[in-house]
């Protein structure tokens, strides 16, 4: 049996991501800010409420098929946009693009991506998105957007909840940087992994690739992952997520929100979806978990916009509760990364494959036979 083969959940895939991967890029993808309290009440807020079956009923035959923002996808799960994706296995972004056209989900690529937008765009013919931050040069988001427009990207996704970076612990104590740079500590744990070493030294470009193919960016002199850390806007308010919005003209999203406040003004401003998100325990630490806040968003959105939740999803059930509080769907971020780390395309494909048959089966058990099914009634908190 091989060791994907050997993966029956989650936590598997992030065993042997810990073991294939360097410690300082373990830590990048495995941790959050401060204590890392978010961290983990994303995972523990799931624990929070439990279901409640209906028995004797026919559940032969489940669909799992949905629609989010007007595109139909097989499987309520979605990719959530990670930075670098490249750093934790060679075939990068491609790969899990390619893992999610199979999987009939959609993909979101990272503006801080190792691949670019062209590029992800011609290695899958499935639903696209692009995750986009109001930068301070309103030039390279115009001209973002007209490359995602040529490339067939369906929405876009602003991210707002990094007005500064999170204290990342881990990070500042492995000495991680952007690229790596060679001390005695990085090299001793390179050397410790030969075949990632291998791929990073020849096949892995972890430059920002988006950036890299800019023309507004050609010629700045700087590191291109420095140049787009400085392009990052704290002056950034409603008033710019409207113009983006405006200036985009189809499907958009704003991720970041864990206040019923921020997503009625999201709604206002003319949002086609929230994304209930704390960037996964990366940003503030102590904030709440997106599971505990997502009744209260949805009620406070009644309808006028979807609303997905990202943040802590690990098991079938997990995706089960979301939706019976009313998100659409969800959206993963470190499963997937652990599966990439733990087998490349083919690990994204085990991973969907686990997820799908642990919602199949939990919707049975349940007695649900499609997503429209799972309301409020199959759910309590204690």
């Amino acid at each position: 049996m091989s060791q994907l083969e050997s993966c029956y959940n989650i936590d598997d895939f992030r065993a042997i991501a810990k073991k294939r991967l360097p410690r300082m890029v373990f830590d990048y993808l495995d941790g959050g800010s401060d204590d890392e309290v978010t961290l983990r009440r994303n995972q523990d807020g799931f624990s929070k409420y439990q279901l409640l079956p209906r028995v004797l009923r026919d559940v032969s035959n489940i669909d799992l098929s949905t629609t989010v923002l007007g595109q139909k996808v097989d499987l309520p799960v979605l990719i959530s946009p990670t930075g670098q994706t490249c750093m934790f296995h060679h075939s990068g972004e491609k790969a899990v693009a390619r893992a999610a056209a199979k999987a009939g989900t959609i993909y979101s690529l990272s503006s801080v991506s190792s691949t670019s937008i062209e590029d992800t765009a011609k290695a899958s013919n499935g639903p696209k998105w692009f995750q986009i931050y109001v930068w301070r040069d309103r030039e390279i988001i115009k001209e973002f957007m007209t490359r995602c427009r040529e490339s067939g990207y369906h929405a876009l996704c602003l991210t707002v909840d990094l007005p500064a970076f999170g204290n990342r612990e881990r990070d500042l104590r492995n000495g991680l940087s952007f690229p790596a740079s060679l001390t005695f500590k990085t090299a001793l744990d390179g050397l410790s992994h030969p075949r990632w070493l291998y791929h990073y030294l020849t096949a892995t470009n972890l430059d920002n690739a988006n950036v890299k193919d800019s023309p507004q960016a050609a010629g700045t002199g700087d590191n291109l992952m420095e140049y787009a850390a400085k392009q990052f806007d704290p002056t950034v308010n409603w008033d710019d997520a409207a113009w983006m919005i405006e200036q985009w003209g189809g499907p958009f999203l704003i991720k970041g929100i864990v206040s019923a406040e921020d997503a009625k003004r999201a709604v206002e401003i003319g949002a086609s979806g929230i994304i209930v998100s704390n960037h996964g325990g990366r940003q503030l630490d102590y904030a709440p978990s997106t599971i505990e806040v997502l009744p209260e968003i949805v009620k406070a959105v009644a309808g006028r916009a979807e609303i997905l939740l990202d943040s802590g999803v690990r098991r079938g059930t997990d995706v089960i509760k979301a939706l019976a509080l009313g998100a659409t769907a969800v959206m993963i971020g470190r499963p997937y990364l652990y599966a990439l780390a733990a087998g490349g395309e083919a690990g994204v494909d085990r991973m969907f494959e686990l997820l799908k048959s642990e919602i199949t089966r939990d919707m049975a058990l349940l007695g649900c036979t499609k997503i429209s099914d799972l309301t409020s009634e199959y759910i309590t908190s204690y």
